[in-house]
This record gives structure tokens, sequence and C-alpha cells, in this order.
């Protein structure tokens, strides 16, 4: 038992982690709270969904695990082009007002929601089929497990290892990280806000997309347009744990949120009932033993 704990917490906590990645980027950088995160999480997941079938009708048998990899390739894209827009058109123009960005961003989740009512449908919209990127399973140790669930969490490991490489190796991501450490600075050096601002934008919508994909083939296999709630939910625990604009803490944050809820609903009488309250369960828990998070940027009085 304690072994199949650890190793589905484990995997369940780096797609946790991935879900909380855009989220905790877009604030690390830019220092904007985007509620709009669940939005996108939720949209790249419905995108993909959209993408695969006809695309799996087109590509050949003999490629046929071009069809998930291009689905996810344009719903990622998509979503990202999206998420720049949204943050032009409204958030840009309300940067400093805390308040009016959270009520904004939720506002937009709300819009989203009804948009996917209006062009899915009701049935499409309480439930939308995702089919699992495998299908079988493997052996980790002693233990077997879902190889969707495998995949999934590989490539959350590869998307951090990607986008730590982006920020530390190219001129972007140094001009981000840049900002990310002192404002003032980064804009005597001649590194634009603006543009950052936007593309780290486009950044954060497309990895919560890539979140959105990953969890909802690997474990939900379905997605429903509320699930932005969830995503939120998600990341709110995991950034909590971690530290609200620590990339690194998003992984620690995810691998103990994993690990705690899988416990929890295998080992607590009526744990599977419990799932959908543990996440705030663990927020009160990480908010009255440690506020900051594992590595989250300390705030200092003025």
């Amino acid at each position: 038992m304690l072994e199949a704990i650890l190793i589905f917490g484990i995997i369940n906590g780096l797609i946790y982690s991935l879900v909380a990645l855009g989220f905790t980027t877009a604030y690390g950088i830019s220092g904007i709270v985007n509620l709009a995160h669940g939005a996108f999480f939720v949209v790249g997941a419905y995108l993909y969904g959209l993408f695969l079938q006809p695309l799996s009708n087109i590509i050949p048998q003999e490629f046929s695990f071009l069809a998930p990899v291009t689905a996810a390739i344009l719903s990622i894209i998509i979503t990202g082009v999206i998420g720049s827009i949204f943050y032009r058109i409204t958030l840009h123009h309300i940067l400093g007002d805390e308040v009016s960005v959270l009520i904004t961003s939720i506002i937009g989740c709300v819009i989203f929601q009804k948009l996917i009512y209006i062009t899915m449908g009701y049935a499409a919209a309480f439930q939308f089929r995702i089919e699992p990127l495998l299908s079988g399973q493997v052996r980790v140790l002693n233990t077997y497990v879902p190889s969707g669930h495998v995949l999934a969490a590989i490539i959350s490991l590869i998307a951090f290892s990607v986008l730590a490489i982006f920020i530390s190796k190219t001129k972007t991501g140094r001009a981000m990280k840049a900002l990310s450490q002192d404002l003032e600075s980064a804009m005597l050096m001649g590194v634009s806000t603006e543009k950052m601002y936007t593309f780290t934008s486009l950044l954060s919508a497309g990895l919560a997309s890539l979140a959105g994909i990953l969890y909802t083939s690997a474990l939900t296999q379905g997605v429903a347009s509320q699930m932005w709630m969830q995503a939120l939910a998600i990341s709110f625990t995991v950034v909590v744990l971690g530290g609200l604009g620590s990339i690194k803490g998003s992984i620690f944050g995810g691998l103990i949120f994993g690990i705690a809820e899988y416990a929890a609903t295998k080992l607590l009488p009526g744990g599977g009932v419990l799932q959908q309250s543990i996440p705030f369960i663990v927020i009160i828990i990480a908010l009255l033993i440690r506020p900051k998070g594992l590595f989250g940027k300390k705030i200092e009085m003025e």
C-alpha cells in the first residue's frame, strides 16, 4: 500500500505541478495573479479533443502517434495566443490594481465557460471525452500504473526542464528573470515590460493548455466547462505549499500535494468522497504552518 501511495502520489504530483506552473510563472515574472489560468486549462483540453479526432482520421495508421502530438501543439499555440490577447485587452490596462485584476480574470473564466456552452452544446460542455495518451499499463517496482499516467508525468518533468533552460540560457528568458528580480533595473537596461508581460501571458496560457491536456487525458479522461475551478484549486494548493512565484517550489508543492491527496483517499474512511475537498484542507494547513510556502518570495513591509 505504501509503495502504491508513493508511486501514484509522485506521478499525480508531477501533473499537479504542471497545472500550477503557468500560474506561478505569470506571477513570478509579472506579479499578476491571473485567475484566467483556469480557463486556459479548460480551453486547451477542449481544443486538443476537437483537433484529435479529425487528425486521427487524416493521419495514416502507421504514423498514428502524430495525431495527439499535432493536436497538442496546435492547442498550446492557439491557447497561448488567446491568453496573450486576453491580457492585452483586459489585464494590461489595470496592472497595479490587484483587486481589479482578480475580478476581471475570474469574470474571464465565467465568459470562457459560457462560450464553451454556446459553441459545444450542453452535453459536451458538461462532459467531453479526452482519450488517454497511451493504453495499457507499465510496472513500476511492484505496482502497475496506467501508461498514460507515466507519460504525462514524464512530459511534465520535460516541461519544467525546458522552461528552466529557456529562462537561464536565452536572451528572452534572462530578460524575464531580470524583470522578476528588479523591475526598475531591468527597465533601465532596456527591457520592454509591455513585450515581456505579453509574452509571459502567452507562455503561461500555453503551459496551462499543456497541463489541461495531460491532466484530462491521464486522470479524468474528460473535460467539463466548469473544470476551471478545479484547476485553480490545484494551482492554489501547489503554490501555497511551494510558494507563489517559485518554479522550483511548484515541483515540491505538487509532489507533497499529490502524495497527501492519494494517501488521504486510500487511508481515510470516506477518503474518495473527500477528494474534492482535500486541496482546500491542504491550503488551510499550509497557511497555518508556513504562510509563504517552501520557496515563496519574502515580502517586506515598506
